[in-house]
C-alpha cells in the first residue's frame, strides 16, 4: 500500500525559508513523476511543482519560480520542496503526490489528475 507522509511545515514570517520533506513507501508501480500542491479552503488545489522521476525535468507555478526548488533523492523515496522568500500569499496546505507511468497525455505534469497516491498534507503559514 502506497504511503506518503509530508513533514517540515510551519509558521514563517514573510522573507523566510522552509524545506518541506515527503517520505515515500509501498509504492508498487514504476512512477512517472512526483508533486507538490497546495490548496487553500474553498479552492481548488493547485500544481505548485513536478518532478519527472526518470530525466529530473521540473515544472513550477509561475508564482513560484525562482523562489521554490523540487528534488528528489537518488533513490526517489524522499521528496523535497525548498520554499524561500515566502510570501503570505503561500500560505496554504501542502500534499506530494506520486503518479504512474505512463504519464497520461490528457492532463498537465502539474495537474492533480495526473496524480494517483497522495500524503495528508503538512501546513504552511507565513504572516506579513
Amino acid at each position: 500500500q502506497a504511503k506518503l507522509v509530508e513533514s517540515g511545515g510551519g509558521s514563517v514570517q514573510a522573507g523566510g525559508s522552509l524545506r518541506l520533506s515527503c517520505a515515500v513507501s509501498g509504492i508498487t508501480y514504476k512512477r512517472c513523476c512526483m508533486g507538490w500542491f497546495r490548496q487553500v479552503p474553498g479552492k481548488e488545489r493547485q500544481g505548485v511543482a513536478t518532478i519527472l522521476v526518470n530525466s529530473g525535468n521540473t515544472y513550477y507555478l509561475d508564482s513560484v519560480k525562482g523562489r521554490f526548488t523540487v528534488s528528489l533523492d537518488n533513490a526517489a523515496k524522499t521528496l523535497f520542496l525548498q520554499m524561500d522568500n515566502l510570501k503570505p500569499e503561500d500560505t496554504a496546505m501542502y500534499y506530494c503526490a506520486s503518479g504512474a507511468s505512463p504519464m497520461s497525455s490528457e492532463y498537465s505534469v502539474r495537474d492533480p489528475r495526473t496524480f494517483r497516491d497522495w500524503g495528508q498534507g503538512t501546513q504552511v503559514t507565513v504572516s506579513a
